[in-house]
């Protein structure tokens, strides 16, 4: 059974007393008059009578129908012995990622796809680095890999504009390779997506780079070597 580091159990006396609004769309409009400046992209019923969840990008929480009470973590079924948290938080993630065009990243295709990971990453990552030396091995593996910027440092660090210049650079992936291994870039300007990026890292609560985003709606928070990453995905693969 899989829980997220932050995790709760609502006891079955707590929820017992919860009592449900008149219906959903009641309740849902309820919900959202309590969350205020808040707006959810999703309300949906849970199968604990007056528990909704309520989603905002990739987080989500769990309200009363009143909107008084709100507790964040994992729901569990404890018959089935699994998360209902879990793979709703997955399928939010895929489809915030679906919304961006792969045409604002810098993609390594290998010659036949077995998986796609997407890569946040860090020109000055000492991690992000060693996965990038390892592309050939990826690309061996069948591993397509989508790159995204999570310059750490934040807008107009040196971090920042490394990741400029490499998305305004005539070659974009032979400017990554470049950066990546402290050779001199020229520092260009251009219209770019680093803002874009950093928004999607600040809705999906990434912190560490590198941060791998796995077929699934996965996250892996950190390196993973070529082969171990193949097996991973060759695990999700056949769930």
């Amino acid at each position: 059974m899989k829980t997220s580091k932050l995790f709760f159990i609502a006891t079955l006396s707590v929820l017992a007393g919860v009592a449900s609004g008149a219906d959903p769309a009641t309740d849902a409009a309820t919900i959202r008059k309590t969350l205020g400046g808040v707006t959810p992209d999703s309300i949906e019923p849970t199968p604990v009578d007056g528990i909704y969840e309520v989603s905002v990008g990739s987080h989500i929480v769990y309200l009363t129908a009143d909107g008084r009470y709100m507790f964040q973590g994992e729901l569990i079924d404890m018959l089935k012995r699994e998360s209902l948290t879990e793979p709703r938080r997955r399928q939010m993630v895929k489809k915030r990622l679906a919304a961006v065009s792969e045409n604002d990243m810098i993609i390594y295709e290998p010659d036949k796809t077995r998986h796609t990971i997407t890569v946040f990453t860090d020109i000055d990552c000492g991690y992000c680095r060693k996965l990038h030396n390892e592309m050939q091995a990826y690309m061996d593996a069948g591993i397509r890999v989508r790159y995204m910027f999570f310059p750490r440092a934040g807008k107009n660090s040196v971090s920042w504009k490394k990741a400029e210049a490499v998305w305004c650079a005539k070659d974009r992936k032979a400017a990554m390779t470049a950066a990546k291994n402290s050779q001199t870039l020229e520092m260009k300007t251009c219209q770019n997506p680093l803002d874009e990026h950093m928004q999607l890292v600040n809705e999906l609560g990434a912190r560490g780079t590198p941060f791998i985003v796995l077929e699934d709606g996965e996250t892996q928070p950190g390196y993973l070597p070529a082969a171990q990453m193949a097996q991973l995905l060759d695990r999700i693969a056949s769930r």
